[in-house]
């Protein structure tokens, strides 16, 4: 019997390695699964990791009108050709090509999910047109999936849609998390030193982590003035930044990456395929992100039984509870960081019961196959 065919598309290909891992591969069992993206080279190869077809289509994430108009012509003749029943688009530019070309195309079930909305952070003119774009996305889809509560209400609070289009699957996140991979037995006392040793960090010294793209909408420039006033305090302390920066689209301000560089106790790696070790030497994760749709990061620290000082924004504030398995603060505030830096590193009884129940809450909630089941479900019903 022929399975029924699944299209799944992001902007760029990452977006399908490191926020969909695995997914693709089980849903391959019960439908044919074909990813769609840019970087063809790249696409192939996730291609094969997942063990699904796939179907390159050039798309950026600035905004590119001609581009994307192709990039819809191009995507709706391969839907025309294809039939699949289902769409299913992750990030913004991928949604608004994705659902666009698959209403033209007349596909019955046309998914989108919202992981993080970037026009939150625009303002004027660019704004308007976001907003437009993200409305015109959600028109054209038949069902929308905020990945966490917070963004629910932001969606109904700008009138993007009507709240019976909106479901959050499961307790949030697009992908949820596998905690037998991630899982801090499986890195040695002996493993951790040795990388500790080779990153010129004492085994006493008390790591704070950020995982992901180096830029402003991250609260990088924030995180380095607190760490900045907290290291000349504590000279037993380091920061581990995890990531590449981003120098076009939202580039870290002169001062920042003046610190970055001059400041002996940061230390910065890169972008790693493999953030576990450098989770597995860290003793708090540090996040003060300014918008997230329900940031992996946080779940992979948390199972890596971390405790997080994450935003007050939606995703991050549904992950982390506060006093339990983190600290909350406000966007933007450097002083606020600063306070809950000083807490997690002097505290050390505070730091204790948010490390105790750190894996725990993330295993009882958002184990990666209850949330690939309520998609699935979700594609079945």
């Amino acid at each position: 019997m022929t399975k029924p065919k699944l299209i799944r598309l992001t902007t760029v290909p990452i977006s399908l390695e490191k926020l969909l891992t695995g997914q693709l591969h089980f849903m391959s069992s019960f439908y044919e699964v074909v990813a769609v993206s840019s970087d063809k080279s790249r696409l192939e190869k996730i291609g094969a990791q997942e063990n699904v077809r796939t179907f390159h289509l050039e798309m950026s994430r600035k905004i590119t009108p001609i581009n994307d108009f192709i990039a819809v012509i191009k995507l709706f003749l391969f839907l025309r050709k294809e039939n699949p029943t289902i769409v299913h688009t992750h990030t913004p530019k991928a949604g608004i090509v994705g659902m666009l070309a698959a209403a033209l195309a007349g596909v019955p079930n046309r998914y989108h999910t919202v992981a993080g909305m970037p026009l939150l952070e625009a303002t004027g003119f660019k704004r308007k047109v976001l907003n437009f774009v993200e409305k015109m996305t959600y028109a054209c889809a038949t069902k929308i999936y905020p990945n966490s509560r917070g963004l629910t209400d932001i969606i109904l609070a700008n009138n993007f849609c009507k709240a019976e289009k909106l479901k959050v699957l499961a307790n949030g996140s697009s992908n949820g998390i596998d905690t037998s991979y991630f899982n801090p037995e499986l890195y040695s006392d002996t493993q951790k030193a040795t990388l500790r040793k080779q990153l010129t960090m004492a085994q006493d010294d008390f790591v704070f982590v950020f995982v992901g793209r180096l830029v402003a909408d991250k609260g990088i420039n924030e995180l380095v003035v607190a760490f900045e006033q907290l290291s000349a305090e504590h000279p037993k302390i380091k920061l581990l930044l995890v990531g590449d920066y981003e120098a076009d689209l939202d580039p870290l301000s002169a001062e920042t990456l003046s610190v970055i560089k001059n400041n002996q106790a940061i230390i910065s790696v890169g972008f790693q395929n493999d953030v576990r070790p450098y989770l597995a030497i860290s003793d708090a994760l540090a996040f003060p992100s300014y918008r997230e749709g329900f940031p992996n990061v946080v779940m992979q620290a948390g199972a890596m039984g971390l405790p997080a000082i994450v935003s007050d924004i939606n995703g991050c504030n549904e992950i982390i509870k506060e006093g339990e398995n983190g600290l909350i603060i406000p966007v933007k505030n450097s002083n606020a960081l600063l306070k809950a830096m000083k807490k997690i590193t002097e505290q050390n009884e505070v730091t204790h019961i948010l490390r105790e129940k750190a894996r725990a809450m993330i295993v009882n909630r958002y184990e990666q196959r209850l949330v690939w089941q309520a998609i699935l479900a979700e594609y079945k019903s």
